[in-house]
This record gives C-alpha cells, sequence and structure tokens, in this order.
C-alpha cells in the first residue's frame, strides 16, 4: 500500500468535495492540485472522474426527500413532471456543447494558466450580478417554467471553461434571470445530478482500460473525502446565503487567480503549460 498516494488521493478528494457545489470551478481546482501533487496523469485523471461521483451522491443524500418525493409524483402529479422537465432541459445545452467541444476545450485550456484567468474573469462576473439591482420573481425551484430553465442551462454551459465554474455560472445566471439565491442556488444543486452523473457515466466509459483493481484503495479513499466533504459543503453554503451574498467568493477567486499568475511569473511554482 502505497501511503503517498492515499495521502493525495485524501486531498484531491476533500477538494472535489469542497469545491463542486460552490461558486470556485472544482475542475479549475482539482487541474491546479493535481499539478502540484503531479498527479495530472492519465490515472490521474480517471481518479478525478471516481471521486466526481462522492459528490454527486451527497447532494442526492442531502436532497433524497425532494428526489423522492419527484420520482413518485412522475406519473401523476404536474409539479413533479414540470420539475423533471425543466432539469431535462437544462441539461441539454452542456450535453450538446460538450460532445461537440469538449475535446478541443480539454486539449487548449485545460491548464493552469487558463484556470487562472477564468477565475478572474469569472469574479468580476460574481460582483457584477451582486451590485446590480437584483428584482427577485421566482423564489422557489419549482416555480420555473421551461425557458429559465434552458437560460440557467445555457448559462451552466459556460462551465465547459475550465475555471468558471458549473454551479458558478448556474446561480450567478439564476440570479441575473430573477431567481432568490435560494432558488438558483438549489437548482444548480439538483441541475448537477443528471449532469455529473452523465458526465461520470460516460467519461468511466471511455476510460474503462485504465480501471483497475489495485487502485480501489486509492479509489475508496478520494470517494469518501469528496462525499464527506461535499455533504459538509453543500450544508454550509445553503446556511451562509440565508444571510450573505456571493462577494466573498468573487474575491477569493480573484485572490486565488492572481495567487497563480504571479507564482508562475516569478517561477516560484513550476507550472505545467497543457
Amino acid at each position: 500500500m502505497d501511503y503517498v498516494i492515499l495521502i493525495h488521493a485524501l486531498i484531491l478528494g476533500i477538494v472535489e468535495g469542497l469545491t463542486e457545489f460552490l461558486p470556485v470551478s472544482s475542475t479549475g481546482h482539482l487541474i491546479l492540485a493535481g499539478d502540484l501533487l503531479h498527479f495530472n496523469n492519465e490515472k490521474g485523471k480517471v481518479f478525478e472522474i471516481v471521486i466526481q461521483s462522492g459528490a454527486i451522491l451527497a447532494v442526492c443524500w442531502e436532497y433524497r426527500v425532494k428526489i423522492s418525493t419527484v420520482l413518485m409524483g412522475l406519473p401523476r402529479e404536474k409539479t413533479a413532471q414540470r420539475f423533471a422537465i425543466n432539469l431535462a432541459i437544462a441539461f441539454i445545452p452542456l450535453a450538446v456543447l460538450g460532445l461537440l467541444f469538449g475535446k478541443a476545450i480539454e486539449a487548449h485550456l485545460f491548464n493552469p494558466f487558463s484556470v487562472a484567468t477564468a477565475f478572474i474573469v469569472g469574479a468580476f462576473f460574481i460582483l457584477w450580478a451582486e451590485r446590480r439591482k437584483h428584482t427577485i420573481r421566482i423564489h422557489e425551484v419549482d416555480d420555473l417554467n421551461w425557458t429559465d430553465a434552458l437560460k440557467l442551462g445555457l448559462a451552466q454551459a459556460l462551465a465547459l471553461i475550465p475555471g468558471t465554474s458549473r454551479s458558478g455560472a448556474t446561480i450567478i445566471g439564476g440570479l441575473f434571470f430573477g431567481l432568490s439565491r435560494k432558488a438558483a442556488t438549489e437548482f444548480s444543486f439538483f441541475l448537477a445530478i443528471p449532469t455529473l452523473f452523465a458526465a461520470t457515466a460516460y467519461k468511466l466509459y471511455k476510460a474503462r482500460g485504465m480501471l483497475s483493481a489495485s487502485d480501489l484503495d486509492m479509489f475508496a479513499v478520494g470517494f469518501i473525502a469528496a462525499f464527506i466533504s461535499a455533504f459538509l459543503a453543500v450544508r454550509g453554503l445553503l446556511r451562509y446565503i440565508m444571510r450573505h451574498d456571493f462577494t466573498i467568493f468573487a474575491w477569493y477567486r480573484i485572490a486565488f487567480g492572481i495567487a497563480v499568475l504571479a507564482t508562475a511569473h516569478f517561477e516560484l511554482v513550476e507550472w505545467s503549460q497543457q
């Protein structure tokens, strides 16, 4: 058993769980953390796919009552049917654009410099969203119609650019489109379930040849760490937005992005170029 690898798995699992549902980009953090830990090789990419499923299950557990209510109500309840249709509509833009441009984006933008730039640019969108007049017309996720869902799906598609943040794009898009912070945040969580499950299943299928029983201990550590940290992050964010806005995440993104660019410029960290 390689304890160094297990420690790396623990760190990356925690990073994934804490950042997947906050507006700070889990992909960006994993690229940077993997770079620092020298774990951005092919096996590292497969590992990231596995631990992502741990974060997804944390949201499923947190919202298990709502999910079961929707599933049970699909045959006869219009509210449940509308909710499911909205998720399907919002899922489509990212799925289509990801299939069309995913490989090109991964080839050219999955590097620390692109991530740092996206961190900073995304921060200014958050600051803009929080400083403009926010007229709320949708207070709960069940109040969304299909056009709202489509707009949120288009916003989520921006997350194809690493460092943008899937949850951040959806949440901030929601603020621009008139959702309350609670509705925007919760819809981002719900939309993550089909989005991340589909992405995980697709990537695992493509990488099935690299899965090995010898890596089970590493996968288990990362999966459990991602589940626990994601559960805590979701709970914490829901409490946080009851009294605060998202400005603190914008300043964090700016500081983090500048730190990456500065360490690269002054050669304090040897970031990869690809």
